[in-house]
Protein backbone atom coordinates (compact mmCIF):
# COMPACT_ATOMS: atom_id res chain seq x y z
CA UNK A 1 0.00 0.00 0.00
CA UNK A 2 2.61 2.29 0.70
CA UNK A 3 5.47 1.28 -1.65
CA UNK A 4 5.25 4.13 -3.97
CA UNK A 5 6.51 6.55 -1.11
CA UNK A 6 9.68 4.98 -2.16
CA UNK A 7 9.69 7.00 -5.26
CA UNK A 8 7.97 10.23 -4.26
CA UNK A 9 10.05 13.43 -5.06
CA UNK A 10 9.41 14.51 -1.28
CA UNK A 11 10.74 11.07 0.15
CA UNK A 12 12.99 12.93 3.52
CA UNK A 13 12.10 16.55 2.73
CA UNK A 14 11.03 18.26 5.96
CA UNK A 15 7.42 18.18 5.82
CA UNK A 16 6.53 21.45 6.78
CA UNK A 17 6.15 22.05 3.21
CA UNK A 18 2.97 20.18 2.70
CA UNK A 19 1.52 20.11 6.11
CA UNK A 20 0.42 24.19 7.53
CA UNK A 21 1.47 25.21 11.15
CA UNK A 22 -1.27 26.42 13.18
CA UNK A 23 -3.04 29.44 12.06
CA UNK A 24 -1.36 29.43 9.09
CA UNK A 25 -3.88 31.29 6.31
CA UNK A 26 -3.81 33.38 3.41
CA UNK A 27 -0.85 34.56 1.10
CA UNK A 28 1.32 32.60 3.53
CA UNK A 29 -0.70 29.31 2.94
CA UNK A 30 -0.84 29.94 -0.57
CA UNK A 31 2.56 30.24 -1.31
CA UNK A 32 3.55 27.07 0.52
CA UNK A 33 0.49 24.86 -1.24
CA UNK A 34 2.13 26.63 -4.31
CA UNK A 35 5.86 25.37 -3.36
CA UNK A 36 4.60 21.95 -2.51
CA UNK A 37 1.90 21.54 -5.62
CA UNK A 38 5.34 22.47 -7.89
CA UNK A 39 7.22 19.47 -6.38
CA UNK A 40 4.31 17.68 -6.57
CA UNK A 41 4.39 18.14 -10.02
CA UNK A 42 8.23 17.02 -10.71
CA UNK A 43 6.68 13.33 -8.50
CA UNK A 44 6.81 10.30 -10.23
CA UNK A 45 4.43 9.16 -7.86
CA UNK A 46 1.92 12.31 -7.85
CA UNK A 47 -0.86 9.90 -8.95
CA UNK A 48 -0.66 7.42 -6.41
CA UNK A 49 -0.11 9.62 -3.75
CA UNK A 50 -3.37 11.60 -4.78
CA UNK A 51 -5.45 8.73 -4.63
CA UNK A 52 -4.12 7.25 -1.44
CA UNK A 53 -5.26 10.40 0.05
CA UNK A 54 -8.32 10.32 -1.67
CA UNK A 55 -8.80 6.87 -0.35
CA UNK A 56 -8.20 7.33 3.34
CA UNK A 57 -9.77 10.91 3.62
CA UNK A 58 -6.43 12.42 4.56
CA UNK A 59 -7.64 15.02 6.04
CA UNK A 60 -4.46 17.42 6.38
CA UNK A 61 -1.74 18.78 3.69
CA UNK A 62 -0.81 18.68 0.10
CA UNK A 63 -0.63 15.09 -1.30
CA UNK A 64 -0.09 14.26 -5.37
CA UNK A 65 -0.34 17.98 -5.57
CA UNK A 66 -3.95 18.35 -4.09
CA UNK A 67 -5.00 20.22 -1.18
CA UNK A 68 -7.23 19.60 2.01
CA UNK A 69 -9.49 22.11 0.52
CA UNK A 70 -9.88 20.57 -2.88
CA UNK A 71 -10.26 16.52 -1.53
CA UNK A 72 -12.71 18.38 0.92
CA UNK A 73 -14.28 20.03 -1.94
CA UNK A 74 -13.89 16.80 -3.70
CA UNK A 75 -15.95 14.59 -1.15
CA UNK A 76 -18.75 17.08 -0.56
CA UNK A 77 -19.40 16.81 -4.50
CA UNK A 78 -19.47 13.34 -4.56
CA UNK A 79 -21.34 12.69 -1.35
Amino acid sequence: MWKWQADAACRGMDSSVFFSPHGERGLARRRREESARAMCQTCPVSSPCALFAEASREPYGVWGGCTEAERHSHHATNS
